[in-house]
């Protein structure tokens, strides 16, 4: 049975299930997802496991870095600018044009500090993948069933890498010369000889709940757990017909892999990770069935203010299905879920009230402690190289 540490969690992640592994023609001797297989952000077909992950926040023996493990963590602090950006995107909930082009000059050619492997100079943007995603807790959607150019994505279901170094588009933007241009780990082949990385930047604006979590890539058995996986990207991205089937990996679980997370980021700092091998995913923390219950119970009880309906109030938030409080969470979640409660029981001790004069500030704070419990994140594309210190 997983249990917590004060540095150490049970977290769920979403896998690929075994029984959708087929061998791969392409590839004799290695397997890929077959046509059964859900896409990364999906909701059928996933299966859930409980993994123990490490809270880089509070466990600061382990420092991961972006050539050995496969991610690490930049400062973004000193980009005053961007900072001041990420504010406003954070409060309004949506990345705009504008926005999205002063992040985009504030991280070109910039050299950023990062907690292992040293300083990273931006070498390159890519056009395309600038997405802002908003995920509810415990996999709970809060988005439409459709993105909206940079906005309205939600979170990935099951862990995944973003790109097959040897497929599309990679094979066709770099002639073939991917897999000796960047550093990467497949289950056909690696390159470790060199300092250029394909890297996503995942910025967090707030992540009380569904927390990003990163395997350490020495801890996947890339032949045993990696598939490959043909994702559909007409929905998302303009592309070319011969490059509209993006080559992704999906993978198996296994009891050896290590997952990290961090509980305390903003966007003050930055996960940078490589595209092409690292496995990572959103996950669900304990306590994150409560964070629902009381969102869920809340939207329902503003509703009933706004209509004047006690009754209505007074049903939302006394529900017989309650989850229990968690023995153990993050600090960053536990404080979440005190504010959700707050509101709520101040709501169930006077839903007559909540209806009266008070109604328009009591619906405000239930927003946002709500709000609270939305996990929102900026991510892009980017080419890197580990500088000399």
């Amino acid at each position: 049975m997983t249990t917590a540490t004060r540095s150490q969690y049970p977290m769920r992640l979403g896998f690929a299930p075994a029984t959708i592994a087929v061998a791969d023609p392409d590839h004799p001797g290695l397997r890929r997802a077959g046509p059964r297989a859900a896409a990364p952000y999906g909701l059928e077909r996933v299966e859930t496991h409980v993994c123990p992950a490490t809270d880089g926040a509070a466990d600061t023996s382990v420092r991961p870095d972006l050539a050995t493990c496969g991610f690490d963590v930049v400062d973004l602090s000193a980009l005053d600018q961007m900072q001041a950006v990420l504010g406003e995107i954070r409060r309004s909930g949506r990345i705009g044009e504008e926005q999205a082009a002063t992040i985009r000059s504030s991280l070109d050619g910039a050299v950023l500090d990062a907690d292992g492997a040293g300083p990273m100079r931006v070498q390159y943007l890519a056009e395309e993948g600038l997405i802002m995603r908003t995920a509810g807790p415990n996999g709970r959607s809060v988005v439409g069933p459709r993105s909206t150019g940079m906005n309205d994505h939600g979170g990935a279901t099951s862990v995944h890498a973003d790109q097959d170094v040897y497929g599309t588009p990679m094979a066709q933007l770099l002639d073939g010369r991917a897999p000796t241009t960047f550093v990467h780990d497949s289950p056909d082949g690696h390159h470790h000889d060199g300092r250029l990385f394909l890297a996503n930047l995942w910025i967090p604006l707030q992540q009380a709940v569904r927390p990003l979590v990163l395997a350490d890539g020495r801890s996947i058995d890339r032949r045993r757990d990696q598939l490959r996986y043909g994702l559909a990207t007409d929905s998302f991205l303009e592309r070319d017909d011969e490059q509209v089937i993006n080559d992704i990996w999906t993978f198996l679980h296994h009891d050896d892999q290590r997952w990290y997370f961090r509980s305390d980021m903003d966007h003050r700092s930055a996960y940078v990770f490589n595209t092409l091998s690292t496995a990572h995913g959103a996950g669900i923390l304990p306590g994150e069935d409560l964070a629902e219950w009381c969102y869920q119970a809340l939207e329902a009880a503003e509703e009933a203010a706004a209509r004047g309906d006690a009754a209505g109030v007074a049903a939302a938030v006394s529900g017989p299905d309650r989850p229990g409080e968690p023995e153990v969470t993050t600090p960053a979640l536990r404080g979440a879920i005190g504010e959700l409660l707050e509101v709520l029981d101040e709501a169930a001790a006077d839903p007559a009230g909540t209806c009266g004069e008070r109604s328009d500030e009591w619906i405000e704070r239930s927003k946002v402690a709500r709000s609270g419990v939305v996990r929102m994140s900026i991510e892009m594309r980017m080419v890197v190289s580990i500088e000399d210190a």
